[in-house]
């Protein structure tokens, strides 16, 4: 039987018009070890996605796939957790839980295992990993390895069919990479299991693979095993990343089969030699010693630790690095190279030893970031803090004195130059790994910097861009860039670096050019050295073997990154500064509404006003000062109303509606007449259940996704979180206008749930009572009114909008729910006149309650509805 049967499959996300995945169709046996391959953003990761629906991308699919011989989308979520195992890209994105013992539990436990089920199963994926010395760890200790191959472990322990890896080893060493893959190799070759995996390093998996499908734009291009591919991607760009012995044989003309490991490829060049001999004289001499420049960056016996009572991680670092220097850092996981970077950026500073840029210590240096220092971190998404990549970039220019049009101009240039022309209206958390990096280095680069820092630079990048990036590297350098790179790409730092150092518990143990370093190292080198070291031991690259053997090197095919030449101008043309004034006088207003504000609190003190009249002069005050302190700028909130057609809400929204009106005082109605004293208990009980029962019910009906419970649950526990952080304020809190974000997001049931849930859990906090059902009854009225009203297009999502509106919901329906509730929990015969004078006494705080809705609606709505839009684009959370 096969695991999969792929048909004519396709897949279009729903903010891009190209497909991701163009009609393939793929058949994957039981048992099968098969390796994706392919150019960065060629679909790899979308199909694998695919092959799981749980974590199938949202878009527009066609095509039928088949997991053993049942249609994939028939599985249960059961099936699918339990059959279909899932190894992401970063290990830190999938570990759930505190412990290593917990978390090889936590999936069996999910699905609901006796537990002496899973203490067995636990015990014996434990050992068969080797986990024992690591068992009761806390899972924040683990290294890079250590956590990938507990990822593992966690997967298989729920003994799936199938094992889908997405570049699980793009964060390891070479070590831990190949520690990996080994024990990929161990699972499939004894428990039998289908392991299909996409990589960008090919030198291991290759060896271990069964198949090789390589998919270029969304389609494959080749299936065949690995000893073929060296013929079948002839000319492709993608023979760049084929493992190096296939590329020397391929170089070279014969007669026999391509080899494919290091094993291989030695066997394969001592039967060459017996009838070629080698030429070693034509292999290019070891580099001499670089002439003494200009010192860029000097670390002397630098000691670090990240807090007291830990031990050092970096123990008596030192270097020096010129000016126009690539030097490269390789070295384990966890040996300490991230940690001497951030203290040559000056994000850490060491506690013994000193680090001068250009002579001088880092806190002497003036405008030290963006002009002198550029970063480009290991995790490329910290660099994006805007909704698209050319508004990401944008931001990086907005501090230069430059016209709109020259700023245009050079994003255009970068754009092409890091081959993300088309990526630009796409948001950065949208694209491939590979895409993401080529992003960060645009944006990095953009900064036009003396210096650059660059931490595994190459993670996720494809054969054909390290080329690029390589040429961009050296032109770079030409124009007396310095550059320090540390990197797990050892092929890649021996290419292009001038020197590498390996860094080995805290400190550098050796460094040297890479000719000199590479050659004779066992791990820490090239598979090219390792192939040929018993004959050519001063080979390090293949191009070096390939000249020996008389063979003639293929051209890279990148053209000169010309664009780095037109990126910057140092005299950047004038521009006439704007006056000041008007910051000056909101400065100076701000001051004023800042003192006002001191003032009221020292009147509030002294007792000297009514505390509701202090509490709203208080948040006036306070809003009136944030808005003239905090930078104005243009409201990023669309101006959306739901169209014209099926504009009505929908029948379930109008059917909970009626069902909560009626049923909820008809209760208190039939509670008051007939319950007496006991009433309140009896009628707290059943409101919550009149307000949550119909709506989960309706909700169940309508099936939704997994995402946007979580979605809710979120907004829940920020409510909670919320009235809690406020609580040294009477009715100033941000319930109601996040309740209210929900009903206008996510519709009015989701905005009634949340408000109802909210009210409830946030009062195990502030106290439970008969007043529970009232508020969690007012606060769901706000959220179900607002997401009605929205779908009728008499609310916009513009703050001014959401703010009149907040305003007198909030006023009206929490204040005209809750002000009668007070007399009917505290009075035995309520009679009108106490209806009326609860109206007049909570008057004034509704009106605070009101005014500070206002407030957080005014600073919440747009940054929180930009957030939730994108994730009901991304994930497909609409109202159905």
């Amino acid at each position: 039987m096969e695991s999969y049967q792929i048909e004519t499959l396709s897949f279009t996300y729903s903010n891009r018009a190209n497909r991701a995945v163009d009609q393939v169709s793929l058949r994957i046996g039981q048992g099968e070890f098969v390796t994706v391959c392919g150019k960065s953003g060629c679909g790899k990761t979308t199909l694998l996605r695919l092959l799981k629906p749980s974590l199938a991308p949202f878009g527009e699919s066609s095509g039928t796939i088949y997991f053993e011989g049942k249609p994939l989308s028939e599985l249960s979520v059961r099936e699918q957790a339990a059959k279909i195992g899932f190894v992401m890209q970063s290990p830190d994105n999938q570990i759930v839980t505190d412990k290593v013992w917990h978390e090889l539990a936590f999936g069996l436990e999910s699905l609901g295992c006796p537990t002496p089920e899973i203490r067995i199963r636990v015990a014996e994926m434990a050992s068969f990993f080797g986990i024992q010395t690591w068992f009761h760890q806390k899972t924040t200790e683990l290294s890079g390895g250590q956590k990938q191959l507990l990822n593992l472990a966690a997967v298989m322990v729920m003994q799936p069919s199938v094992l889908i890896l997405d570049e699980p080893t793009s964060q390891l060493d070479p070590i831990g990479a190949g520690e990996f893959i080994k024990a990929l190799e161990k699972i499939n070759r004894e428990l039998g299991t289908t392991i299909i995996i996409t990589e960008h390093r090919l030198e291991e998996v290759f060896a271990v693979s069964d198949r090789i499908v390589v998919m270029d734009r969304g389609k494959i291009i080749a299936d065949d095993r690995p000893q073929n591919m060296s013929r079948a991607l002839k000319g492709h760009e993608m023979y760049d990343a084929l493992p190096a012995p296939m590329r020397i044989f391929g170089a070279v003309e014969n007669e026999w089969e391509g080899p494919v490991t290091v094993r291989e490829g030695r066997e394969w060049l001592a039967q060459y030699s017996k009838t070629h001999p080698l030429k070693a004289d034509l292999i290019p001499k070891v580099e001499e010693s670089r002439q003494p420049a200009e010192r860029v960056i000097e670390v002397k016996d630098a000691w670090f630790r990240y807090e007291k009572e830990l031990p050092d991680v970096v123990k008596g670092f030192s270097v020096q690095i010129d000016k126009g220097e690539l030097f490269a850092i390789v070295g384990g996981n966890g040996t300490g190279k991230t940690t001497a970077l951030s203290l040559i950026s000056g994000l850490n500073r060491p506690y013994r030893g000193e680090v001068l840029i250009k002579g001088q210590k880092i806190s002497q240096i003036t405008h030290f970031y963006g002009s002198l220092l550029g970063v480009l971190p290991q995790n490329p998404q910290t660099l994006f803090v805007k909704k698209t990549v050319c508004l990401d970039l944008l931001e990086i220019l907005s501090g230069k004195k430059l016209p709109r049009e020259e700023q245009e101009r050079r994003i255009k240039s970068i754009a092409a130059l890091c081959r993300i022309e088309d990526l630009l209206e796409c948001h950065p958390y949208d694209l491939s790994g590979g895409e993401q990096q080529r992003a960060a280095l645009a944006k990095v680069l953009l900064q036009d910097c003396e210096i650059l820092l660059l931490d595994e630079p190459t993670k996720g990048m494809d054969a054909h861009f390290k080329q690029i990036f390589g040429e961009i590297l050296k032109e770079l350098k030409a124009k007396g860039v310095t550059l320090v790179m540390v990197s797990h790409d050892i092929e890649f730092c021996a290419a292009y670096a001038d020197r590498c150092g390996l860094f080995f518990d805290g400190t550098l143990t050796s460094v040297g050019t890479p000719k000199a370093f590479f050659s004779g190292k066992s791990f820490y080198t090239t598979s090219t050295n390792r192939m040929a070291r018993t004959s050519l031991p001063e080979a390090v690259l293949p191009e070096d073997v390939i000249l020996a053997c008389g063979g003639t090197p293929p051209k890279k095919k990148t053209e000169k990154p010309s664009q780095i030449s037109a990126l910057e101008s140092r005299a950047e043309p004038e521009r006439k500064v704007p006056s000041k004034r008007p910051a000056v006088k909101r400065i100076a207003l701000g001051s004023i509404f800042a003192l006002l504000f001191v003032v009221t609190c020292m009147l509030q003190k002294m007792k000297a006003w009514s505390s509701w009249t202090v509490q709203l002069i208080t948040i006036l005050e306070l809003g009136a000062c944030l808005l003239c302190f905090l930078p104005k700028k243009k409201l990023d909130i669309k101006d959306i109303k739901p169209p014209k057609v099926g504009r009505e809400p929908a029948r379930r929204t109008l059917a909970a509606a009626l069902f909560i009106l009626i049923a909820v005082p008809l209760t208190i109605l039939i509670g008051m007449i007939y319950l007496q004293d006991r009433k309140y208990y009896f009628i707290s009980l059943l409101i919550i259940l009149e307000t949550i029962v119909p709506f989960c019910a309706m909700f169940e009906n309508r099936k939704p996704q997994a995402r946007e419970l979580v979605v809710i649950s979120v907004l829940c526990a920020i409510a909670v979180a919320g009235r809690g952080a406020f609580y040294m304020l009477p009715q100033f809190k941000p319930v109601a206008a996040l309740v209210i974000i929900t009903g206008i997001c996510f519709g009015g049931e989701a905005g009634f749930l949340v408000g109802a849930v909210s009210a409830f859990v946030s009062n195990f906090l502030f106290g439970q009572g008969p007043w529970t059902p009232w508020q969690m009854f007012a606060f769901g009225l706000i959220g179900l009114t607002a997401g009605v009203l929205f779908r009728k297009g008499l609310i916009r999502k513009t703050r001014v909008s959401l703010c009149i509106f907040g305003f007198f919901a909030t006023l009206v329906l929490y204040g005209g729910i809750m002000n009668p509730a007070s007399v009917m929990m505290w009075q035995e015969k309520p009679t009108v006149e106490m209806f009326l004078s609860a109206y007049a006494m909570g008057f004034p705080f509704d009106l605070v309650h009101a005014a500070s809705t206002t407030f957080f609606l005014w600073f919440l709505s747009e940054p929180m509805i930009e957030k939730l839009e994108r994730i009901k684009e991304k994930y497909g959370l609409v109202e159905r």
